[in-house]
């Protein structure tokens, strides 16, 4: 082990419940405190062999600081993103927040429902499958699936009807 780096941690583990006291006062929370003392623990063991620090003791506490400042202006900032997020996806009528989630009941039955169209799709010909989808998930007009298809536009609607039918019964 290098000198300086040595001399460091010597110094650390003289100065650790000194450290710990000083940062817990400053920070109001003893486990906030051990977290810097520990990072300074991590700072000082990767110490480059060339260092030269004159006063490991006054270096501990500067680098705490330092610590310490880094992080309450990381979780300022990270307060500050969630404030601003949570700001921007909710609404404010008077002085109660309208929660915009859909309530739990309504996603559930959502799902029901849509895992019974998919149930339904999978048991109709592959055709039927195909002009629909086309139809009502990429929004084609009846006339552009016929075309791409090579079928009449009226085979077109019994296959949207046949599928808007067998919803309607299963979804009824």
């Amino acid at each position: 082990m290098p000198e300086a780096r040595a001399a460091l941690i010597a110094a650390y583990m003289e100065r650790r419940p000194d450290l710990l006291r000083f940062f817990s006062l400053r920070l109001r929370s003893e486990a906030a405190a051990e977290d810097v003392v520990q990072d300074i623990y991590l700072r000082i063991s990767a110490t480059p062999p060339e260092a030269e620090v004159r006063n490991p003791g006054g270096y501990l506490f500067r680098l705490g600081s330092n610590l310490m400042l880094d992080r309450l202006r990381s979780e300022r900032r990270a307060a500050a993103r969630d404030r601003d997020w949570r700001d921007s996806h909710r609404t404010v009528s008077g002085v109660e927040e309208v929660v915009e989630d859909a309530p739990a009941d309504a996603v559930v039955a959502a799902r029901q429902r849509l895992a019974a169209v998919v149930d339904v799709l999978k048991d109709l010909p592959p055709l039927t499958q195909q002009v629909f989808r086309m139809h009502k998930f990429e929004e084609r007009s009846h006339a552009e699936v016929a075309a791409a298809l090579g079928i009449s536009r009226s085979a077109v609607e019994k296959h949207v009807m046949l599928v808007l039918r067998r919803l309607a019964e299963r979804l009824a």
